[in-house]
């Protein structure tokens, strides 16, 4: 069992990427769900799809560019269980000079940086892709 279920996704990902897979499944809830749609929606991961089974579960199709290098060139979790971060949103990090994104957990949903600066909200800073 593990204690951070985002930090585990994340590093399923980053995994899968290394690794050349197609595609990586992994379980089912709402937030992992929401996070992947926002990092398919900016261009990070392909397709995502739910299995239903025994388990639901989350599948997620990874990107590569013509080269065939992976389109995620790093991943990482901000905030973690024993240390949250929560930043206002003037004090949000640009990642990677604009190149990457911030995903930021605020009371209208998950959203980038971007998106957060645009409709003035702060909160918990989940991770950042570039």
């Amino acid at each position: 069992m593990y204690t951070d279920p985002i930090a585990d996704m994340l590093t399923r990902i980053r995994n899968a990427s290394a690794a050349r897979k197609n595609e990586v499944i992994l379980p089912y809830s709402k937030f992992k769900a929401n996070l992947a749609q926002l990092l398919s929606k900016e261009g990070f991961v392909g397709s995502v799809g739910e299995l239903t089974g025994e388990h639901k579960m989350l599948q997620i199709g990874l990107k590569y560019d013509a080269s065939g290098e992976t389109v995620i060139a790093g991943i990482k979790r901000v905030s973690k269980p024993g240390q949250r971060i929560y930043l206002r949103v003037d004090k949000l990090p640009r990642t990677n000079s604009g190149l990457g994104i911030t995903v930021v957990s605020t009371s209208r949903g998950l959203m980038t940086d971007k998106q957060a600066r645009k409709e003035k909200v702060g909160g918990e800073v989940v991770c950042q892709v570039w």
